[in-house]
């Protein structure tokens, strides 16, 4: 038997035949990811260096990369100009209202004997330790003053939190560790950027030494909400006090950007001169050491928080004044001895120059005249001509001009229209013959004539001027306007008297929210042409970082300085004068930010206000360094070209808040106040300074909404949408939905009741509900006012006068 030989599949001219998959120049991702295994190439500035480092080579990199840092830090260190030269800033803010200020700084002032102390004339405690070989500055702000205290946190290097046994009732709870002032400050300087803290206890050596530990235990815990990580230290005796003064010396400052990239100034002593050519300004003359890690400039602008802005005429670098206390060179023990070495304190002198001052406008005022001229529209002369037809019969003295007797009232006059003309002829016999009577009378007076003029139309603006009828209404409905916008949001109802094509004249549909275009210049109001635009906000800004070293003849952080700011106003100096350890800063701006502009901001509400918060309702807002009140328009802060305007600020919610207001860079803390009727501050929100865009489309939202009446698979008949056929027509393009989420559109009106046709994507129920979007874009109002004193220091300062 012949074995059959097995023949093996030969492939056809049809073989499939896959491409091979080529990766090209480069390797592919899997390639890559075999070779490394995981790890990462060092970045080389280097480009023309295309094959890896070896391990020795790559060690040696990341060694020499690390000492480059090293030295850069250690010659910011070394060098004079650096804001280390200054001494440490600590701000004491007490967590309790009744904790007693002045035993603290009694014992921190009896650390060592070989301790120098002085007192500056505005009360900030300088202590030099000879064993450190360092210096420290301490501030106390007033109990009770939040935006005191506030100031004094933001140019501190360091805030020193205590809290006192001596507060403590009965337990161990966190209510009474800290009170609600100690919560409410906490709060606060978180959102405007908290520094390095140090937190200590007081008066602890009361208790027993065994409830010590457990006492301080109680109070980590406390403080873990908002201050984790935190070590707690005692402040009793003076090692203690050493010991914290040491803590703070060593311990790494944390960087606060918006701060360390404005120069600003605390004051150690201040002084006021009236000008000679006006007693109401003059000079304000501030000495202090310059903060900060960049530089300022004797032409640049400066704030003062409750004063404003303003420019500087001259700059006096001093030598430092401390520096002999804290080197234990001398003492100064005499009167005479301080006046001569104040005659010889001035060691450079920087005068502003006019031309390259910046200016103090910071707004642009449009000339009317120079507007864009239109033609009138057909129903302005519709509206023209009627007015002319409306006239009024006058008797006046005979030789009297139209216009003489427009200025004459005559209450007897009768009104003249076009259809009392055309109704002559349908006059009665009796009222022809007392007219002629009358016509007759009147031509027998030689002293009085008739004339007939055009009658004025009534000016409604000024007549309503006066008269707000909603707003005890709103005041009284807010809480169930809130309620209602909540569970339903923008849906406003069709009016019945007017059409509602009229009433929505200023909206528009849109197919689509995201992606349907708005012109960015459209309708745009008359504040507009009062602010400033960036071109590139964001570019803008990383070049005023980056160029902010770069001035001419700069004040560098660290130095001893007076500062001569002129056109202060004699009267806000008066009522901050009478305040009491009022902390006094002067802070540098920034390039444009005097410049008005519509600032966006986000906000998160805190949940501790309860009432509801509409939107341009009079809010104060501390941005960074400045304070401000405004009526902000909320919207969402969402992605997109297009942004949904909120009428209310609810609670667990975080909106954008949009205004006019100076131009403030950021990244920027926000706190939001609102004024209750006892004239106290409540914080209701905080955030962040998102940009200064005009350009931020805001459009507010109008649902109409409507019912089936009669449901036919995908055809409906709708109602209660519109009371009008007229209306249908002209809301027929615009897109329908329901709360099911079908999507239809109107096919026609049924009767001259409102009733329509509606044909939609898919079956409907019976209990969906028939809605309509329309859009318009808003603009927040020029509501801008800074926040210069509150009512209780003018009322103070009215009282001194």
């Amino acid at each position: 038997m012949n074995a059959m030989k097995q023949e093996t599949h030969r492939p056809g001219a049809l073989k499939q035949s896959n491409k091979q998959h080529k990766t090209g120049r480069h390797r592919s991702k899997s390639a890559v990811n075999k070779e490394l295994k995981g790890k990462q190439n060092i970045k080389t500035s280097l480009k023309h260096v295309k094959k890896g480092l070896q391990r020795d080579a790559r060690r040696n990199q990341l060694l020499q990369i690390r000492k480059k840092k090293r030295e850069e830090v250690l010659a910011q260190k070394r060098d004079l100009g650096g804001s280390l030269s200054a001494p440490v800033l600590i701000c004491i803010i007490p967590l309790h209202s009744d904790i007693d200020i002045q035993n603290v700084m009694s014992v921190i002032t009896s650390i060592d004997k070989t301790a120098n102390i002085a007192t500056s004339p505005c009360g900030i405690t300088h202590i030099g330790v000879p064993k450190m070989k360092q210096r420290f500055s301490i501030i106390v702000p007033p109990i009770g003053n939040v935006l005191a205290t506030l100031d004094a946190a933001k140019v501190a290097n360091t805030i020193l939190f205590i809290t006192s046994v001596a507060c403590r009732t009965n337990g161990d709870t966190e209510r009474e560790i800290i009170d609600n002032w100690g919560k409410e400050i906490i709060v606060s300087c978180l959102a405007q950027g908290l520094p390095t803290t140090v937190f200590a206890v007081h008066n602890i050596q009361r208790l027993h030494i065994k409830k010590r530990q457990e006492y301080k235990q109680s109070v980590q815990r406390a403080i873990s909400k908002w201050l984790p990580d935190e070590k707690v230290l005692e402040l009793d005796t003076a090692d203690d006090c050493l010991n914290m003064l040491r803590r703070v010396g060593s311990q790494k400052q944390r960087n606060v950007f918006y701060k360390n990239i404005r120069p600003h100034l605390l004051a150690e002593e201040f002084s006021f001169k009236c000008n000679e050519d006006s007693l109401d300004f003059g000079t304000l003359s501030v000495t202090g050491y310059m903060r900060g890690l960049h530089p300022l400039s004797v032409n640049n602008l400066v704030h003062i928080p409750g004063f404003g802005d303003f420019q500087m005429s001259c700059i006096r670098e001093l030598d430092d004044p401390y520096e002999i206390i804290y080197a234990n060179r001398k003492k100064l023990s005499s009167d005479d001895e301080m006046k001569a070495e104040e005659k010889n304190r001035t060691v450079a002198l920087y005068t502003a120059d006019p031309e390259k001052q910046e200016s103090l406008e910071s707004e642009y005022i449009p000339d009317p005249m120079d507007a864009e001229q239109t033609w009138p529209t057909e129903e302005e002369l519709a509206e023209a001509a009627a007015n002319r037809k409306r006239k009024i019969v006058k008797v006046v003295p005979k030789g009297t001009s139209e216009y003489q007797a427009a200025w004459i009232p005559d209450e007897d006059g009768e009104i003249l229209s076009a259809c009392s003309e055309e109704s002559e002829d349908d006059m009665s016999v009796e009222e022809a013959k007392s007219e002629a009577d009358s016509n007759k009378d009147l031509e027998d007076d030689e002293e009085y004539e008739t004339i007939t003029m055009s009658e004025a139309a009534v000016d409604e603006e000024h007549y309503d001027q006066d008269i707000d009828i909603l707003e005890e209404k709103q005041a009284m409905e807010k809480f169930k306007e809130a309620k209602l916008d909540a569970q339903f949001p923008d849906e406003v109802d069709t009016p019945q008297d007017i059409l509602a094509k009229t009433r929505f004249q200023k909206y528009r549909g849109l197919e689509s929210f995201r992606t349907s275009p708005w012109d960015l210049k459209e309708n745009l109001p008359v504040d507009y042409s009062r602010i400033i635009e960036f071109a590139d906000y964001d570019r803008r800004r990383k070049h005023i970082y980056r160029e902010c070293k770069l001035i001419e003849e700069p004040i560098w952080p660290g130095r001893y300085v007076t500062l001569d700011i002129i056109r202060i106003s004699r009267e806000i100096f008066k009522a901050f004068a009478t305040i009491v350890n009022q902390p006094l800063i002067v802070i540098g701006l920034l390039p444009y930010e005097h410049k008005m502009s519509l600032m966006n901001v986000v906000l998160k509400h805190s949940n501790n206000y309860t009432l509801p918060i509409k939107s341009k309702e009079r809010l104060v807002f501390q941005c960074g360094f400045r304070r401000f009140t405004a009526g902000p328009m909320f919207s969402q802060h969402t992605n997109g070209s297009k942004h949904k305007y909120e009428r209310y600020f609810h609670p667990d919610s975080t909106v954008v808040a949009s205004m006019y207001a100076p131009v403030t860079f950021s990244p920027c803390p926000v706190l939001c106040y609102i004024e209750n009727k006892g004239g106290e501050l409540e914080l209701i929100a905080t955030g962040n300074v998102l940009s200064c865009n005009p350009n931020r489309i805001v459009l507010k939202r109008a649902v109409l909404s409507g019912h089936p009446y009669k449901v036919n698979k995908r055809s409906v008949v709708v109602r209660f949408m519109f009371f009008n056929c007229e209306d249908i027509e002209w809301f027929k393009p615009i897109q329908l939905r329901t709360k099911y989420g079908r999507r239809g559109h109107i096919k026609e009106s049924l009767g001259t009741h409102g009733h329509m046709k509606c044909v939609f994507n898919g079956q409907l129920k019976s209990q969906d509900t028939i809605l309509m979007n329309l859009y318009k874009r808003v603009f927040p109002k020029w509501t801008y006012e800074p926040w210069l004193l509150t009512q209780s220091y003018k009322s103070e300062a009215m009282q001194i006068e």
